[in-house]
């Protein structure tokens, strides 16, 4: 029996690290482990002169790797609170159409199936069966046009997933139907130690007002005083980060600010650190990035907020009010200051990992979803 051909969509570029990008491509590795021939079609913003125009944040370097198929270069549209880079070129149109007639793909995994130019183009011009999985959450006040302009390709989609039941809320408000709920998954290290970890915590995010940074380096010298801490900021640029922290004063004694990492950079610094801390002010689907530190047996300080809720579990994470400077900084002592608890919340993190956002399970799930709508 042939491998199953699956085709995965995403209408934002490889160049720029984001959590739906990290998911496909995770995604990816899991379908492949099952036997599945796969495919990435999505945008690229080869580096040069003309990307630095036009992106103010730093990307991967180098070429995408040969299952990714570029269809063009990507531009900042501010969307839902954040700063996407989505694929816009009209070439990007005829790109998918000849990318489909080549490859022929059994199924096509569409990730915010509504988000133009590849998405839309794949609705619209593909005859395979296809699955939709909505990411984000919130208003989408954006719907309101583009339900307008296509929606009604939605009705194309033969199954339609949410990552989280706020991201099923959202979808549903705009695009009523029948949806159902397969979580993000994450890489998950073969090992993590809760002990022995570097007096570090860890924020993972890009620098947007929404993940709240401000709030975490406002707390900070507060923290730094007294547990001694380091702060290693993760994915967020650099210089945007000196600018923040020169506007709210706060000094950089503690902070290693290290810019964009690869997954097995980040993954090191996770292993390394004793807490990762979340400040993000709403505006989330999914705790994409609690889960990766869960997994690597790193407790969470984390707002509670819609998204993050879903995730955490008092066993696992240490909640404070999203916003609330003092409670973010007594949350983190109280996590440093005892270690026993520390090493058994980052234990019972892996473990709630390992359980329920693991990508062998997802796969096999998305794999079963996928033979059914091609039979």
């Amino acid at each position: 029996m042939a491998p199953m051909r699956v085709g995965i969509v995403v209408p934002y570029s490889w160049s720029f690290w984001g959590g739906v990008v990290e998911h496909a491509e995770l995604q990816a590795e899991a379908l492949r482990a099952l036997g599945c021939e796969v495919k990435t079609i999505m945008g690229n913003d080869p580096p040069g002169q003309f990307t630095r125009v036009l992106h103010p944040r730093h990307g991967r370097h180098g070429a995408p790797p040969p299952d990714v198929i570029p269809i063009g270069r990507s531009v900042i549209v501010p969307a839902n609170g954040t700063l996407p880079n989505i694929i816009l070129s009209p070439r990007s149109l005829f790109r998918i159409r000849d990318v489909f007639r080549r490859e022929r793909f059994d199924v096509v995994h569409l990730h915010e199936p509504m988000t133009p130019t590849p998405c839309i183009a794949t609705l619209a011009t593909c005859t395979a069966p296809m699955v939709g999985t909505f990411h984000a959450s919130g208003d989408l006040g954006w719907m309101r046009f583009g339900t307008r302009a296509w929606g009604f390709l939605a009705e194309r989609l033969d199954r339609r997933i949410a990552v989280s039941e706020r991201a099923l809320v959202s979808a549903e408000r705009w695009l009523p139907g029948a949806y159902e709920i397969v979580p993000n998954g994450v890489l998950i290290p073969p090992h993590a130690d809760p002990a022995d970890r570097d007096n570090t915590i860890v924020f993972g995010g890009r620098h947007e007002q929404r993940k709240g940074l401000h709030v975490l380096l406002q707390a900070w010298p507060r923290i730094r005083e007294r547990t001694g801490a380091t702060l290693r900021v993760c994915g967020a640029d650099p210089l945007r980060v000196k600018l923040l922290m020169n506007r709210l004063r706060v000094r950089d004694e503690g902070v290693d600010v290290l810019g964009f990492l690869p997954q097995e950079e980040y993954t090191a610094e996770l292993l390394r650190a004793k807490a990762l801390v979340a400040p993000s002010l709403g505006g989330e689907s999914f705790g994409i990035v609690l889960v990766r530190a869960l997994a690597c047996a790193t407790p969470v300080v984390a707002s509670d907020i819609d998204g993050y809720s879903d995730v955490m579990t008092p066993e696992t994470c240490m909640p404070f009010p999203p916003g609330d400077v003092d409670s973010l900084a007594v949350a983190v002592e109280a996590l440093l200051s005892d270690e026993p608890r520390r090493q058994a919340m980052g234990a019972s993190g892996r473990e709630l990992a390992q359980a329920r956002y693991a990508w062998d399970a997802i796969g096999k799930t998305l794999v079963g979803i996928y033979e059914q709508v091609a039979a």
